[in-house]
């Protein structure tokens, strides 16, 4: 299986899991906010923060941002939308408090003007979300840069991941089994797939989760995910869609522990008789 170099990091087979707090627009327009979302992805030991920018004119149509929907930014979709929008004075913002703090931060872009404006901050990879999968013309754009690709995989047939994978290869790719709701229940995960996805592409794969809780963001890791990527907030009670998908700050900590741990759980598969298991013997066991 393929490695890919993300910065100073490896992801791939056999490498520590690349772990990713996506603070998407969970900052609901606030640098400050995102900032504390930031800090705890520091504190629990994140290797990389994650935004998502749009060119919002581009991205929605004049009908669908013009729908009535209530928000502390306006009445419309669009007011919402834009309120939500960070633009270059807050990225210069975080750009600077994310070096301070010495952690990666990149985007999902979700069109070919917002993959410019990311571009200018030198991201260390870009991220493709799973609405975006079947974009060929992203796709592509994306790959210009030159840099390395996330791709999610979520509300996507084996069909449609095969073509992506086509259009952008698979060096420099990542890719990460997911489903599109939010949250996730138990029998929409599948993680099962993680496996087919291996046995299908040489790239490495990862886990991009909305669940409740950590359980199947550890077993991904298990089942041989290389990266994993879970929402994060201060308080999943704070208004917006993504919310009560997202971890707090001690459900995060709890989810990269084990994940940290599963290597060492899962060990080689030698059976040995272990040295602390021998005065167990001596005291037990009456035939040895």
């Amino acid at each position: 299986m393929k490695v890919v170099k993300i910065r100073n990091f490896e992801v791939g087979e056999g490498k520590p899991c690349f772990i990713i707090a996506e603070i998407g627009i969970n900052h609901n327009g606030s640098v400050e906010l995102a900032k504390k979302m930031i800090d705890i992805a520091v504190t629990t030991g994140c290797d990389a923060v994650k935004f998502q920018k749009r060119t919002v004119d581009v991205v929605y149509t004049k009908e669908e941002l013009a729908k009535e929907r209530k928000s502390v930014f306006g009445t419309t979709n669009g007011d919402l939308k834009r309120g939500l929008e960070f633009g270059k004075k807050e990225y210069k913002e975080i750009d600077k408090y994310c070096k301070e703090k010495g952690i990666m931060w990149f985007a999902s872009c979700w069109d070919e003007q917002a993959v410019d404006f990311i571009d200018e901050f030198n991201p260390p990879c870009y991220k493709i979300a799973s609405a975006s999968l079947t974009d060929d013309n992203l796709l592509k754009y994306t790959k210009t840069k030159g840099k390395p690709i996330i791709l999610s995989t979520g509300m996507s047939t084996m069909e449609q991941i095969k073509h992506a994978v086509s259009v952008l290869g698979e060096d420099n790719l990542v890719l990460m089994h997911c489903t599109s709701t939010y949250p996730s229940n138990a029998d929409e995960m599948n993680l099962s797939v993680i496996q087919t996805l291996k046995n299908e592409f040489s790239c490495p794969i990862g886990y991009s989760g909305h669940e409740r809780g950590v359980t199947p963001s550890i077993l991904a890791v298990a089942l041989g995910a290389c990266a994993v990527e879970r929402h994060i907030t201060t308080d999943r009670t704070n208004w917006g869609s993504d919310q009560a998908a997202s971890l707090e700050m001690a459900g995060l900590y709890h989810m990269i522990r084990d994940i940290r741990q599963t290597p060492m759980v899962l060990g080689d598969g030698k059976k040995v008789v272990y040295t602390r298991e021998l005065p167990i013997i001596e005291k037990l066991r009456r035939v040895k």
